[in-house]
């Protein structure tokens, strides 16, 4: 069975840093963005496999919502 999954991935000085917001503690990290993209693949598909079917379905029914905000500082 096939799942789309939000993934948020942030980079720093030391490298790329992502989780998946719907799967709590669901995170990895990487070199690379193409380590990092191979990592939290795993890191979901081995979370998944944890789940029932039911579980699936609750955890992936959260509305998750993005946006950019400008900020402007006095």
């Amino acid at each position: 069975m096939s799942y789309k999954i939000n993934v948020v991935i942030e980079k720093d000085e030391s490298g790329y840093y992502a989780y998946a917001p719907e799967l709590e503690g669901c995170q990895t990290q990487g070199d690379s963005l193409d380590e990092v993209l191979i990592n939290i693949r795993e890191a979901i598909e081995l979370y998944l496999e944890t789940l029932t079917v039911d579980e699936i379905k609750v955890a992936l029914s959260k509305t998750i919502l993005t946006t950019t905000l400008e900020v402007e500082l006095a």
